[in-house]
């Protein structure tokens, strides 16, 4: 069975929507994630467009400025929503790690 999709979110999915937090850009975008990541995460531009109209299409994005063929974006409640509870769901994997393993072993 295949998985729903948005079920859960690549790291590149969850640090394009967490840069949506403050209108931006898609080369905005792609300076910010490396950025917040250190360096960690990066996301290639075809991936961006792709994932910024599927996120726009399922409502979790809109667009708020076209100047030319520079889009900028923000993030709506559905998306919000997303990564709220992506971010329960990162936690309780920690959490999982941490009863597991215990903090002293990192």
């Amino acid at each position: 069975m295949p998985r729903a999709k948005f079920q859960t979110l690549t790291e590149q999915m969850f640090y394009t929507l967490l840069c949506l937090k403050t209108e931006r850009c898609g080369m905005d975008i792609l300076d910010r994630v490396p950025a917040m990541t250190h360096g960690r995460v990066r996301v290639g531009s075809g991936t961006l467009y792709t994932l910024l109209e599927q996120f726009s299409e399922a409502g979790m994005i809109r667009q708020t400025r076209a100047e030319g063929r520079r889009r900028s974006y923000l993030l709506t409640e559905k998306g919000r929503q997303m990564l709220e509870e992506e971010y329960r769901r990162l936690c309780a994997q920690a959490a999982d790690y941490r009863r597991i393993f215990g903090e002293g072993d990192l």
